[in-house]
Order: C-alpha cells, then structure tokens, then sequence
C-alpha cells in the first residue's frame, strides 16, 4: 500500500487491527517523507531509529489484540514538550542542547499508549508568535500556496511546525499548545483540525513553560474524529501538575453521534469586526447555516468585555513569561555566553540572555517586567486580571442562558507571506490572536476546523468555542460542521 503517511489516524487504526499494514511500514512512510520535505523546516530532530524501535513494539502489541486506539500511530512532537534524553530547546538558543532526563506527562502518555515519536517539530520560540518566525531554527513554510504564485507563506504559529507537518502528511498526527491561539490559528492557516481542551485538562507538567495560567496542550490532526481519539491519550489527571483536575476522561470519540437537533449555538456580536474580509464573514454564515440545517437554533449573543481580551492577554502574557524565563540564566544548563577575564555574574546573566533570547521573547520578557515592577502592578497586570474575570463572565453568562456552543471565525486572514508582518509594527502580529486569546482567558475548550478556501486556495477554518470540562460536546459540534462543509482539499506537493 502506497502513501501510508496519508492516512488519518482513524483509518490507520482500522489497518493496524486488520493486521493489513504494520506501524513499522507506516513509520518509514512518514520518515522518507521527512527527509524529502526539508525545506518546510517542519521537523527540527528526527528520532528515526526510537521511532523504528516503538513501532517494531506496537506492532507485538497490536498483535497480541489489547492495544489502544493510538498504539503504532506515528507523530510528530513539538519542540516545547520535554522528551527523555532527546534534545529540547523550545526553538531558543539560549536551551542550547539541552536534555532532559525526564519525560513530559502528555508525550508519557502517548508513549504509554504505545504511539511513535518521528521526531521534534519547529515553534516560534517559546510559543511567542504567530507566524513561526521567531524560531532559533529558523522559518516554517506553510505547504500551502496561492494559485499561480509561488512566495512561501507562513503556516501559522506558535505551532508552526505541528501543523505543517500534519498538513504535508510528514505524520499522523502531532501535539502542540496553545497560549492564544497556537494551536487552532495554524490548524486554520493549514486546512487541519486543532483542539485546544479546557485548561487542566491535560497537564502541563514537562512543557516549557510560557504563560502558566494560559498555556495548554493538545492534538493537531487531519479530523474531527483523529482529535478525539488523540486527545483522550493526551489526558488525564496529574499529581505533577497543581493545576491539572482530577477528573476522569471520557471516550472523546463515542460523543461524535453528528446530532445537534435542539441544540443552541451563539453568534457574538463583537466577533464582527470592522475590515473582517468578506470570504471569511461569507465561510462564516455558512457554517451558521450548517448548523442550523442540523437542527441547531442560531442565537446572537454578546460578549461585551471582547474588546478588551488582546490588551489584557498582552499582559498577562507577558508578565508570566517574565517570571517563568528568569530562570534561564546559563547556570545550570543551556547557552552560556563567552566572558572576558573581568566579567562576573551580572555580565555572565546579561549577556547570555542578550545572546540567547531572540527579538520577540526580549520585548515580551521586557514588557512583562514593567507590568510588573513598583509603580506599575496595580496599573496594569492587576487591572488586567480584574477585566480576565469579567471576560470569563461573559462566557459564562452567555451558557447560563442556555447557549451550547459558540461559532466565530478562527482568524481574521488565511496565511500570509512570510515576512509581511514582522516587519510591521508587532501589534499588526498581535491581532492574529483577536478571535482566540478570549479562550484561553476564561480557560474554555475551542476547537478549529477547515470550512473551506479563499479565492487564492488557501484554506480558512471556523471555531467553536464550548463549556468547561465538555469537550465531546465540542467535538461532535466540530464533526458535523466538519461532515457537512466536506473540506478535503490537501496542499499540492511543490516541496
């Protein structure tokens, strides 16, 4: 069987349990596939021979009959995610090296549940961006173009590389998180399927930290029905990781029964933005209309403090990566800067975080101080906190009211050429956010999914936001809009 690194997880596993295909064939599929597609810089470390010997194990797994539903499913790892003894930097040079000698309790998980690890994939540095241009090693090209046109445009980021690689069929499957959006705007940039679940509901513990009250992992996949599958490995709770819920994790998969009849899904007022392009407000009334020819009531809804949410994520943000990238120093581990004979400890620190630490993370790191120092705290990042609540309010009062879902655009653009907005002032970067960061705000799940494409072919997707801790509602929200709009267009192979 040819193009095996095509194949979605789901029909993967059919395959592996038929015993009609092996996860060792499909690993080398998806390791050739790699290796030809270096100029999308998705993948910056192969771990081909453990990805050889896992698969060699799951296929004796599969073979006895008691394996799980990602057992041989070969994928791709984000950079942020720490792997046991393989090289993690968070695309920064100032991790330069570094190893660790302990496993992340997602990627645990994963491996527990016998997946294949292909490799690490490329990110902005430390999930700081949106275009996967702030990277140590450098750029990440989007598989897909413009008709008739050839300049190479961003895939979206933070995690870039995930969703490049899933897009080019260079894996399965692959892992990202989302701070503000990382997963779910380059789900949208590439035509794939990206979940961000309810906060605390997969841990945090062995990912390098950015924001701690907004980060969170999950699945980037080729389906609604691959994210269920992946995100129910992912979970679950974690002694590790205070913020991680003692809850116990449901079959993702069994909620996809397609039937929404009754169901109320909310239309935010504020989502309708001055300059929004008419292609994505036209994809956007017609997944309302989907929708609603499911047996969905349509509801306009409003969620006033919106308008806020990019400000205070833009300190809040900030001011926790602040506090959680003091510790890189040159110490321990990691970059260190070369010194003259007369430097001490202060020009030891100085000059490996200038070195170090790439242009976007310093203006965060520096923002993020400032918030935060004498004078400027109850200014800013506390007034930022109170308005967090109030956003989280609006949610909340929008679901008292009955509403089961929520529908926006996931990006206020497709894919843009790389270089367009990084040299423009950084708040034009920011405001590729303005449809996500309401979500990791109040710490909802939202989902993203392709719905089609724009006039250039380039793919838009649309998200659904839902209620805490009910992601299987979520899902089979996102696998009728998903069943109904029959996006199946891939990128076509120039690479």
């Amino acid at each position: 069987m040819s193009e095996l690194n095509k194949l979605t997880v789901s029909e993967a596993r059919e395959l592996l349990r038929k015993k009609q295909i092996t996860s060792q064939e499909i690993t080398k599929a998806c390791l050739a596939e790699i290796e030809s597609a270096s100029v999308l810089n998705a993948f910056v470390c192969s771990t081909a021979d453990i990805a050889l010997d896992r698969a060699k194990a799951a296929d004796k797994r599969i073979e006895k009959g008691d394996a799980p539903s990602m057992c041989g499913i070969p994928i791709g790892i984000k950079d942020l995610f720490c792997t046991k003894g393989i090289t993690t930097q968070a695309a920064s040079r100032i991790l330069q090296g570094f190893k660790p000698e302990y496993e992340s309790t997602v990627t645990q998980n994963l491996q527990d549940d016998g997946v294949v690890m292909l490799g690490k994939l490329n990110m902005d540095e430390f999930a700081m961006g949106s275009s996967n241009e702030n990277s140590c090693y450098g750029n990440v090209i989007n598989p897909w173009r413009c008709r008739h046109d050839a300049r190479l445009l961003t895939p979206g980021g933070s995690s870039g590389g995930s969703a490049a690689a899933v897009s080019a069929s260079l894996c399965l499957a692959a892992i990202g998180t989302d701070t503000g959006g990382s997963i779910r705007q380059p789900a949208s940039f590439t035509g794939i399927t990206g979940i961000k679940p309810t906060y605390g509901r997969c841990s945090r513990w062995g990912i390098v930290a950015f924001a701690s009250s907004l980060d969170q992992a999950g699945p980037m996949t080729k389906s609604v029905r691959d994210a269920a599958i992946m995100l129910e490995s992912m979970c679950g709770h974690d002694p590790k990781d205070s913020t991680s819920h003692d809850l116990p994790v449901p079959n993702f998969e069994s909620a996809l029964t397609n039937d929404i009849r009754g169901k109320t899904v909310g239309i935010p007022i504020e989502y309708r933005t001055e300059g929004m392009p008419e292609e994505i407000e036209e994809q956007w009334a017609r997944g309302r209309q989907i929708l609603k020819d499911n047996g969905a009531k349509i509801k306009d809804i409003s969620l006033p403090h919106t308008k806020y949410a990019l400000p205070v994520y833009y300190v809040i943000a900030p001011a926790e990566a602040s506090s959680n990238l003091s510790r890189y120093d040159g110490v321990r581990y990691g970059y260190r800067a070369v010194l003259n004979e007369m430097d001490g400890i202060s020009e030891m620190y100085e000059k490996t975080r200038a070195e170090g630490f790439g242009a976007e993370v310093k203006r965060r790191v520096m923002i993020g101080t400032y918030v935060l120092s004498a004078g400027f705290y109850d200014a800013y990042y506390n007034q930022a906190r109170r308005v967090r609540s109030l956003i989280k309010k609006d949610f909340f009062d929008v679901f008292d009211q009955g509403v089961d879902a929520i529908l926006t655009p996931t990006t206020p653009s497709a894919a843009f050429e790389i270089g367009q907005m990084s040299t423009v002032d950084p708040v034009q970067m920011y405001l590729n956010d303005i449809f996500t960061v309401t979500v990791n705000l109040a710490g909802l799940p939202g989902i993203s999914v392709p719905i089609g494409t724009n006039s250039q072919g380039l793919p838009l997707g649309l998200q659904l936001i839902g209620h805490p801790w009910e992601e299987g509602a979520l899902l089979n929200f996102a696998y009728v809009l998903e069943q109904e709009a029959g996006f199946s267009g891939q990128p076509t192979k120039w690479w």
